[in-house]
């Protein structure tokens, strides 16, 4: 442990050595290693937008996490992540009313899906750089104001560069993701981060029900104007409901942060695995998904474009479950939820591979499958990425839902090409060998790996966060006992690096301080891991 990382331990408590216990507010913890860059309330949204007096930055009175906020984020989600998908089930009408081809039309779900992707690599990270809050309710702000454009607009031409812009602000989700770890308590953290995904799900969901629907009856621009007041609406709850905090990271420039971005793939082991894990795992769902309407339409099942839509119904089941994916996930070390929900994905993909193009409730089960374990996966892995560093976190996730995005593409352009050319089974069959494929990554680091160790198994085996728990407290009592320095063995190690989950430490003793400075003398376990993580760095400035 260097000197820096030992200053933060003493100062903040906050540490991702071992698992959560119980602490103080998570959030004023991780502002605190951060260098929070002002001490002093800040009255006002940028500089003429007056705060509620409860939602300003205290840090001896920090604001609470409570359902109603988390709901508030998970609405959020929702209703600025459906800007991406409203266009989708609207193309054959805007090609009626610009007056132009199919093909035409179909860039602007293209145009949306690439200003999303900008947005996630420029506009995300900056979440570890400004003011959350300001910085949310700009971005919403936005994407509301843009709407009016494309419900009005008549040209072509316009309605895509708006579609590209609207993209790129719709990347609030992918803020209060990070945001939502942050505020939550360390016990909760994987049930608030599964509300907030879960709004992504049903945001994806109602903007194609809503739009498929609304545009039966009325205008396409309807839908629009629809998505404007809703954003408004969202707008204004998340004015009344999110709290203020400090920048996380005083003295960091932006091209700091964005090559620090690509500094944590070659550098963090955790993170390369979830995404090795992501990208093909995405690749499924979206193969999946986008395949389904083949499968429906053509023989033996040959249903009409309504009753395929009601399937994508049964996507609700996933939502529904978020609450219980999260109380699950928090009980577990994130590796073992993870194998579990990998395990169901393999055994969901058996079964499309036999049957799906013989019997409709194979067809029920894929859908309902898919949603929940892939959902329960996302999440376990976004629990432990975002444990890695309190300080990074808006980044860690902008890396991850990058790779998520890049399996998307993956997964319509390989997952249709099979289909169409070689038929529903083996296209089945790719998405058991993708599955394969990331069962085998999680196996090559175990649930207790230390940080900078890219394969190995340390620690042993437990997966229940209690159990190891109690196995650190008893370590340390007993070390106590003896009076003597509590050397950590390898499970009490940075567990989170290994997807062990992440701790927040009890506040320290006098004695406890001076065995945490002594940590960092040459020779021991501590100084070794130190040198290690700084050739690691090294390596990733070079490959960088």
């Amino acid at each position: 442990m260097s000197g820096s990382q030992a200053s933060v331990q003493r100062n903040s408590t906050l540490s991702s050595e071992t698992l959560p216990t119980p602490a103080p507010p998570p959030v004023e913890q991780a502002h605190k290693d951060g260098a929070v860059a002002a001490t002093t309330k800040l009255r006002r949204d940028f500089g003429f937008i007056p705060i509620p007096r409860r939602l300003q930055y205290d840090p001896e009175h920090p604001a609470h996490f409570g359902l109603a906020m988390n709901v508030t984020f998970g609405i959020a989600s929702t209703f600025v992540v459906a800007n991406l998908y409203y266009c989708q089930p609207l193309l054959i009408q805007f090609a009626n009313a610009f007056g132009v081809t199919y093909q035409e039309v179909s860039n602007i779900p293209t145009l949306v899906q690439a200003g999303y992707a900008v947005g996630l690599l420029f506009i995300t990270p900056l979440g570890d750089l400004v003011r959350r809050r300001q910085l949310l309710l700009l971005l919403t702000f936005i994407t509301a104001s843009l709407s009016i454009g494309l419900a009005i607009t008549k040209s072509l031409v316009a309605f895509e560069l708006l579609s590209f812009l609207v993209g790129i602000a719709s990347v609030a989700p992918q803020i209060l993701m990070p945001l939502a770890v942050d505020l939550a308590p360390p016990e909760r953290r994987a049930s608030a981060l599964s509300i907030v995904l879960s709004g992504l799900l049903l945001g994806v969901l109602i903007a194609r029900v809503l739009a498929g629907v609304v545009a039966q009856f009325v205008t396409w621009r309807v839908v629009y104007y629809i998505s404007i007041a809703v954003q408004y609406v969202v707008l204004a709850m998340l004015y009344w409901m999110l709290p203020d905090y400090p920048p996380k990271n005083k003295g960091v420039t932006y091209f700091g942060i964005l090559y620090s971005m690509a500094k944590f793939t070659v550098t963090e082991p955790l993170l390369v695995q979830a995404i090795l894990i992501t990208v093909p795992s995405s690749a499924c769902f979206t193969n999946w998904w986008v395949t389904l309407t083949f499968l429906l339409g053509g023989p033996p099942y040959h249903y009409s474009t309504v009753v395929i839509g009601v399937f994508g119904a049964v996507g609700i089941v996933g939502v529904a479950c978020a609450p219980l994916i999260g109380r699950i996930i928090d009980k577990l070390v994130p590796w073992s939820a993870t194998l579990v929900a990998t395990i169901a994905l393999l055994i969901t993909f058996s079964i499309q591979t036999a049957a799906v193009g013989l019997n409709v409730a194979v067809v029920v089960i894929v859908c309902i499958g898919l949603d929940v374990f892939r959902q329960t996966q996302q999440v376990s892995l976004t629990t432990a990425v975002l444990g890695l560093d309190a300080n990074a976190r808006s980044r860690l996730n902008a890396v991850l839902i990058l790779s998520l995005f890049i399996g998307q593409v993956m997964g319509t352009a390989v997952g249709s090409k099979v289909f169409n050319e070689h038929g529903w089974r083996p296209d089945a069959a790719l998405n058991l060998a993708w599955t394969g494929w990331t069962l085998f990554v999680l196996f090559l680091r175990g649930p207790h790996c230390p940080r900078y160790k890219w394969i190995g198994w340390e620690g042993g085996f437990e997966l229940r966060k209690s159990r190891v728990l109690a196995r650190q407290q008893a370590e340390r009592e007993a070390a106590e006992a003896r009076g003597e320095k509590a050397e950590q063995r390898p499970e009490a190690q940075e567990l989170n690096g290994g997807m062990g989950g992440e701790t927040v430490l009890e506040g320290k003793t006098d004695k406890e301080e001076s065995r945490t400075i002594d940590e960092d003398a040459p020779g021991t376990a501590a100084f070794d891991e130190e040198r290690e993580r700084q050739e690691s760095e090294k390596k990733g400035d070079e490959a960088v």
